[in-house]
């Protein structure tokens, strides 16, 4: 099958390590979980300028190569798969439940007749904006709050939370698998830093395949659903450092510290809001952000992937964008889209595939 967490979602974004979210993204707890970073809400005040922070550095030499468009796909994986999708809803799996959430980019209409899409146990309603808070509906009786799911040999919390998001951002997974391999197959253990790590799923994930990992969201509530997350698996003693706090300013006091990342996930909201009112705009603060990034990367670094979800732009926006911050850095960067593709209801059966969200990744190689 295949982060999400930005983007997921229900970002709200708590500031540039907010909340946010993609239409999934709405909910993710960079951005409290009640509304993961996934549901970030839209914040109206004007960011301060990047150069009040610090300048972008000068950079020379020649750009990676590029490989695009890269269309990463996942048709299932662990707990989840898409069943079918149109009218501008997309009807999943998630273990037990199968569940109705909107998806506006499903603009065809479903495969599967209706009364399969009647027999589900929650439906989401209200506010269908990206931002937009809602309730869920059960028609077959009352839920509890949380049920365990699995992804990657990792368990973890799905919740209904008001921002339409369920804990996890599956289409991510094409991300986490190439993480998990990376870290495997490094003959060291990697350092990773998860910036707007959400629930914590890539972080359990990477930690679990030997990686050492900061897990940094500025949602407490994304925190402690993270924390919830390690010990349902059972995985206290893994490293992982877990910190609330806006994401601009660890990897700025990272930056001056000496710091050093071998991968770097980033899955920023739309707009946000950080701990002490700080104000996120990706599209005012993602060049600076990645620039950091570069910085604290290190010398034997394995990568540096960034998703963008709920944004109103081409994935050669922010390919273009991974090319200069990466100047002189050689290697690969390649761009395109995340998809997940209909499985039915068995979970084999191909269908069309759904985009959720852009991507950019820098390989050395």
């Amino acid at each position: 099958m295949k982060q999400k967490e930005r983007r997921p979602g229900q970002k709200k974004t708590s500031g540039p390590s907010g909340e946010n979210r993609r239409d999934d993204r709405a909910d993710r707890p960079s951005k409290p979980v009640t509304r993961p970073a996934a549901a970030r809400e839209a914040v109206r005040e004007t960011p301060a300028p990047v150069a009040a922070v610090r300048p972008l550095t000068a950079r020379s030499g020649e750009r990676p190569t590029e490989r695009v468009p890269v269309i990463l796909e996942s048709l299932g994986a662990g707990d989840f798969h898409l069943i079918d999708s149109g009218n501008g809803e997309k009807l999943e799996q998630y273990g037990p439940y199968r569940i109705i959430r909107p998806e506006g980019q499903a603009l065809w209409q479903p495969s599967l007749p209706t009364h399969i899409w009647e027999k589900v146990d929650a439906v989401f309603t209200g506010d269908t904006d990206e931002e937009g808070t809602g309730r869920w509906r059960f028609p077959k009786g009352a839920l509890g709050e949380t049920w365990p799911l699995n992804l990657l040999g990792v368990d973890f919390l799905g919740r209904f939370t008001s921002f339409r998001h369920v804990g996890v951002f599956p289409e991510q997974i094409v991300h986490w698998d190439w993480m998990k391999e990376q870290v495997e197959k490094a003959g060291r253990p990697l350092k990773v830093l998860n910036l707007f790590g959400y629930t914590g799923v890539a972080s359990l994930v990477a930690a679990a395949a030997g990686a050492e990992v900061t897990h940094v969201d500025a949602s407490k509530k994304a925190i402690g659903w993270a924390r919830e997350n390690q010990a349902l698996g059972r995985m206290e003693k893994l490293p992982i450092r877990w910190i609330c706090e806006d994401a601009m300013k660890f990897i700025l006091r990272e930056e001056r510290r000496g710091s050093q990342y071998d991968i770097i996930l980033t899955d920023p909201p739309k707009f946000g809001r950080g701990p002490n009112g700080e104000v996120w705009h990706l599209f005012e603060h993602l060049p600076l952000m990645l620039d950091i990034c570069r910085e604290i990367l290190s010398p034997k670094a394995v990568g540096l992937v960034l998703t963008a979800y709920s944004i109103r732009a081409s994935f050669y926006s922010i390919h273009e964008l991974m090319r200069e911050t990466m100047r002189g850095a050689g290697g690969v960067v390649e761009s395109g889209e995340l998809v997940i593709r209909e499985a039915g209801t068995d979970g084999r059966t191909q269908g069309r595939a759904l985009s959720t969200s852009l991507f950019s990744r820098w390989v050395p190689k």
